[in-house]
């Protein structure tokens, strides 16, 4: 039993600085600092709605995704916020506390909505209960209150303003859905049977991690015949990018610049964010939220 508990205990320490001690002291000391910032307030302008999937381990880091968001872009979109069902009451009241003006989607509230939204739509319906990422696909339109949505992951960082995101979500000519490029295509289905069974082209290297979604691209008679495609329902997460895809490949498309672009290296250069996919996801700590502290980001909150 003894050698059961080292050798537990061993494995915790391992897990917990297998990225070395810079990314665990700004993950697991530093990172709750964020809490001690002040509410970001009036977060009601109608031009565009900001709408995020989190959990009860990704909050956190959502915080600080909005809180840098709203920062840099010098913005006061509305913000709606959707629980997947793990959130704790403590962790939806302080979401609540520092976006006061943020609507708030209970997991169960939403499930009883979109049975009735979706029930015209049986393949929509069967996959909205079947994979945890689907609300993307199917509540934030349902709640959007805007023609336009920012998509925004529980990973992204701001580090100064984004400026061409902000133009074409701003730009009333602008008709494209626009996000940033991943480093390869990550779908479910070949771009082939694609060209084969729908009659266009899949927008390579699309990431629904940030970016611009018109309402009216996330078409539910367009989702009920892509759900159709042989093999379309595959890998758990690409499922949902492979629908974004699709239906934004269908309205139109057009990538945001390669300074969004979702890279693997370190290194933030002059960018004016970065996701933080899962393969870096430990940067986030020991880069991401590491330059803003640096740069007195924690400090111009609290002011």
């Amino acid at each position: 039993m003894f050698y059961l508990s080292l050798g537990s205990t061993f494995l915790k320490i391992r897990q917990k600085y297998r990225h070395g001690l810079r990314t665990a002291y700004y993950r697991d000391t530093v990172r709750s600092k964020i809490l001690d910032s002040a509410p970001v307030m009036d977060t009601t302008h109608p031009t565009c709605e900001i709408h995020v999937l989190t959990s009860s381990t990704d909050w956190l880091n959502l915080i600080w995704v909005l809180k840098s968001f709203y920062h840099f872009s010098g913005r006061n979109y509305n913000l709606c916020i959707h629980d997947d069902g793990t959130l704790t009451d403590e962790q939806c009241h302080t979401l609540q506390y520092h976006f006061p003006d943020a609507r708030l989607i209970a997991r169960k509230i939403a499930n009883e909505a979109m049975l009735g939204r979706l029930k015209s739509y049986p393949r929509c319906l069967k996959f909205r209960q079947t994979n945890h990422l689907s609300p993307k696909v199917f509540d934030f339109v349902a709640y959007l209150e805007s023609d336009r949505m920012l998509l925004l992951d529980s990973d992204v960082l701001f580090f100064q303003e984004p400026t061409e995101l902000l133009r074409r979500i701003e730009s009333p000519t602008y008709s494209y859905n626009s996000v940033n490029r991943d480093i390869a295509s990550a779908y479910t289905i070949d771009s082939a049977v694609v060209r084969e069974r729908m009659g266009f082209t899949i927008q390579p290297r699309f990431n629904s991690g940030l970016g611009l979604i018109h309402k009216k691209s996330m078409n539910l008679g367009w989702i009920e015949q892509f759900l159709s495609l042989p093999g379309i329902i595959g890998h758990f997460w690409r499922i949902e990018q492979t629908l974004f895809a699709l239906c934004s490949s269908k309205f139109g498309v057009e990538l945001l610049p390669e300074e969004y672009d979702v890279r693997l290296g370190k290194g933030i250069e002059s960018y004016p964010c970065r996701h933080y996919v899962g393969a870096i996801r430990h940067l986030m700590y020991s880069e991401g939220i590491r330059d803003l502290v640096k740069t007195g980001f924690l400090k111009e909150l609290s002011q």
